[in-house]
């Protein structure tokens, strides 16, 4: 009894099923399997702790892989990350650390923590900031991410799109040209514009790299050699920045 027990003791600090032992399982007969199933779910019961031990192990192994896989992306799709010509570029053009956010122009979350990004960007003076195009949320948001691209044949693509994350109505297709009209921009050229292939394609680039990122939300920045997901306060994209610079 004392052997059961203590290789009840050992699969269950491990969660270790009998069965992923089949070198040992195969040794066993039926009632010895019982009874060590019987051990196993008793030590448990009265160890509820060791459970809990082991999903935090689990969870911790879990996130240290999906932090070394993000990093992988990362490295290998670096190029499309910061040197895509069709995605617009903000802040240094020169800067030691790029910062690339994926985002949506009617994201809310991405509406309140773009003040933030704009003035870290400014205050730093040498950071570049890549904008990705990722209209997740509806036809409207593609609408908007269509336009914004355009306005870049008129040089006007970092007013509208300040204008555009900045506006405190819900932007609809109407709402959108009212914009652009706000600032300057030739509505006729604009609609023509929107339909360039061109700017089709930049946008389903970024749908593929959000994707090989595993990225399931906006905001999402790569930072450096890191992926973030969520919005973080001001202090915390200071500190991946001072990492990036750092490894740089």
């Amino acid at each position: 009894m004392r052997f059961f027990a203590k290789i009840a003791r050992v699969a269950a600090l491990g969660t270790i099923a009998l069965w992923t032992l089949p070198a040992f399982a195969e040794d066993m007969t039926p009632a010895q399997r019982t009874q060590i199933e019987s051990v196993i779910r008793s030590y448990l019961v009265e160890h509820p702790e060791v459970l809990l031990d082991a999903m935090r192990t689990l969870e911790a192994r879990q996130q240290a892989m999906e932090e070394a896989n993000a990093k992988k992306a990362v490295a290998d799709l670096k190029r499309d990350l910061t040197d895509d010509p069709g995605s617009p570029v903000d802040g240094n053009a020169k800067g030691d650390v790029t910062i690339v956010e994926f985002f949506d122009f009617r994201c809310p979350v991405c509406k309140k923590v773009h003040p933030m990004m704009t003035d870290l960007v400014k205050s730093d003076g040498n950071i570049r900031r890549v904008y990705k195009q990722w209209p997740i949320l509806g036809p409207e948001s593609e609408y908007a991410a269509r336009a914004a691209l355009a306005a870049r044949y008129q040089g006007k693509y970092l007013v509208f799109h300040h204008a555009l994350i900045g506006a405190d109505t819900k932007l609809t297709n109407d709402e959108v040209l009212r914009i652009a009209d706000r600032v300057g921009l030739d509505r006729r050229r604009l609609l023509k514009d929107m339909e360039r292939p061109e700017i089709e394609q930049d946008i389903q680039k970024n749908f593929a790299l959000a994707d090989a990122l595993k990225i399931n939300g906006t905001p999402s920045y790569v930072i450096g050699d890191q992926l973030v997901k969520g919005a973080h306060d001001a202090a915390e994209i200071r500190a991946l920045v001072a990492a990036a610079r750092k490894k740089s």
